[in-house]
């Protein structure tokens, strides 16, 4: 009895939490988080205050573990990937990526626009400057030349998917994966 009663809060607290991040992550839209208030929030997901401070300490504290959720998924993506020389395997992973940006967009949009915070943009940095660093340190390169290879494919392709999620997405995940692999691994060279 008493296992039935925690699954059931369980999913009670899933839901309360799912509506308050996407009431929150709709007014993120609208609104700089610093006009965004927890009443706001409250009256969007029509939650009220107590339950919302059950759950987070502010909307800053809602907004960190909304990043935390996001950057965990995409490390669950990459352990479950091993990098060979394949192209086609190299695809595959970055279309999952796409994947899960365009079932993620609105938040992904909100996270990476021109207002992104200096810390989460460097740890999406440190992700694909990670995914980068596996591929070069197959050949050999001095360090410095590293980093700069590194900065430049990790810039490049997060000013990729920004574009790719201002313009609405249209290309399909699969073709946006290839274009970050040419021009990651060929340059521009790839497509004149």
């Amino acid at each position: 009895m008493e296992k039935q009663k925690k699954k059931k809060v369980d999913r009670r607290v899933q839901y309360t939490k799912m509506v308050l991040r996407q009431s929150f992550i709709d007014l993120l839209e609208k609104y700089p988080i610093s006009k965004i208030t927890i009443k706001s929030i409250c009256e969007k997901a029509d939650i009220n205050r107590t339950t919302f401070y059950a759950h987070y300490a502010d909307q800053y504290d809602l907004l960190n573990q909304i990043k935390q959720e996001l950057i965990d998924d995409v490390h669950v993506y990459l352990a479950n990937f091993t990098f060979h020389d394949n192209k086609s395997e190299s695809v595959q992973l970055l279309n999952k990526i796409f994947e899960y940006i365009k079932e993620n967009s609105k938040i992904c949009s909100v996270l990476l626009n021109d207002t992104t915070d200096a810390a989460f943009y460097g740890q999406i940095m440190a992700i694909v400057q990670n995914l980068c660093m596996e591929q070069l340190t197959k050949k050999t390169f001095n360090q410095n030349t590293v980093d700069y290879i590194i900065s430049f494919a990790a810039t490049g392709s997060i000013g990729l998917i920004r574009k790719w999620l201002d313009t609405g997405m249209k290309e399909p995940t699969y073709t946006m994966a290839e274009i970050i692999l040419k021009l990651t691994n060929q340059g521009l060279t790839a497509f004149v």
